[in-house]
């Protein structure tokens, strides 16, 4: 089944489900509609009132939060405004990462975020943190809130919170650019803290010298007998074998020529083959008189120190994991990370420090990879997004104070305008292209 017809059905089994209760008008209290968006919500949000016990730290929180949005937002723009001239220019085809597909953050349409426990909740939990980020700050700079909820079409796509709109706007100058920016100072310092987490159990797992091949080379005699990747080596030649090492210990003694049988386990069943061996190729080890399978081996230690080396960026280090998932899902893994992303074989070459190791590092990376994200997007300064409306009230109380707040607006539209037309042209540019080459093409 196509990406595109998981997508229909998902879609129409959701609208479905939400005509059915608007045609029953079920649960009217807690149940709102934005258009095809369900909006579900609840008045109980007492608690954030707690929260103002701890105004002194938490406005200190939210000034130095709004000083790292502003520097964000202004690499966000720089980013988009020396993006667009290379994409006129150099203009990718609409595949891979430029697929339309992978512009939706939908797990299991977008090919880089699959559908799985770890992203689903590390998604909601994204979403919940930003949103209290502007509860708590409401309720610290006196603004009410009057309900919270999830937007939902098709899968949760957001959160809400309602702050009482009268205290909003008779808010001005910080405490309401520390109530707009507390939600992305919240997904930027939980982000950074679930990848440095993350980076810390991964420093306690024990790489294991497991014979896992994790490929096999094409016109070679282990692609010839059929092995295939992914598979453990348990016995050469009846010999049993528990490591690279020993493996390589007994093939010393072959020669090009020689017929080896090789047994292998692969998601649990046991196979044996037989390989007539090659001599090896000039460019890996030509000089070598061995035999050679025409095998390659996870190499668990490798990817340990790439992801200390990863580790060693420091704050650069959660900016690399952002294209993780892209390599791992859409161009072949090249970086040996996609085991820190979801369930893989080459879990069986790790020895776990305790259980459930794996479902916390991958939990830990989605909810750090979608608080980063989130929290960068929402800080461009695009109107209605937060960034949008931290530099509207920031421009706003700047012509106010120069006693010129008739241009306020003009240059806010302008503003916004400019970097939402850089966004849309970054985003839509493959497919224009393509576009005019098929139509040109046709011509």
């Amino acid at each position: 089944m196509s990406w595109l017809q998981i997508l229909l059905l998902l879609v129409a089994a959701y609208l479905l489900i939400v005509y059915y209760i608007r045609d029953r008008g079920l649960f009217r209290d807690h149940l709102m509609f934005f258009g095809p968006i369900l909006g579900i919500k609840t008045e109980r949000v007492g608690f954030f009132d707690w929260f103002q016990k701890f105004r002194r730290p938490l406005r200190a929180y939210a000034t130095l939060g709004v000083l790292m949005v502003v520097v964000v937002s202004a690499f966000m723009t720089l980013a988009l405004v020396l993006a667009v001239p290379q994409y006129l220019v150099h203009t990718p085809e609409p595949t891979g990462i430029y697929d339309p597909r992978n512009m939706l953050a939908i797990p299991g349409v977008n090919q880089a975020i699959p559908i799985t426990a770890a992203v689903i909740l590390g998604l909601v939990l994204t979403m919940v943190v930003h949103e209290f980020g502007h509860a708590i700050l409401a309720r610290v700079e006196d603004m009410r809130v009057k309900s919270m909820g999830l937007l939902i079409a098709v899968i949760p796509i957001g959160a809400f919170v309602e702050p009482d709109e009268e205290d909003v706007e008779a808010a001005k100058g910080m405490p309401k650019i520390r109530m707009f920016g507390a939600g992305i100072t919240n997904n930027i310092v939980i982000g950074l803290a679930c990848f440095a987490v993350m980076f810390l159990f991964i420093g306690m797992a024990t790489p294991l010298p497991t014979p896992l091949v994790q490929g096999v080379y094409q016109d070679y005699p282990a692609a010839e007998a059929g092995l295939p990747g992914y598979s453990v080596i348990t016995e050469i030649n009846g010999i049993p074998v528990t490591s690279q090492e020993e493996i390589s210990a007994i093939m010393d003694g072959t020669r090009p020529g020689e017929t080896v049988t090789v047994t292998a386990t692969r998601d649990g069943v046991e196979s044996t083959y037989t390989l007539i061996l090659d001599e090896w190729p000039e460019v890996l080890d030509g000089d070598r008189n061995s035999g050679f399978m025409g095998v390659y081996y996870y190499n668990a230690p490798a990817v340990k120190e790439h992801i200390g080396n990863v580790a060693n960026l420091g704050l650069l280090a959660p900016l690399y994991l952002t294209i993780a998932p892209i390599d791992a899902f859409i161009q072949g893994n090249t970086q040996q990370l996609a085991i820190l992303l979801s369930d893989t074989p080459e879990q069986i070459a790790w020895e776990e420090p305790f259980p459930f190791f794996w479902g916390t590092v991958h939990l830990l990376f989605w909810t750090g990879w979608f608080n980063l994200l989130v929290g960068m997007f929402n800080a461009i300064p695009i109107v209605p997004l937060d960034g949008g409306y931290i530099m509207k009230e920031g421009v706003e109380r700047f012509f106010e104070r120069l006693g010129l707040s008739r241009y306020a607006h003009r240059v806010v539209a302008s503003i916004s305008g400019f970097v939402t037309v850089m966004l849309i042209l970054l985003i839509t540019m493959p497919m224009i292209v393509a576009a005019v080459r098929f139509v040109m093409t046709i011509g």
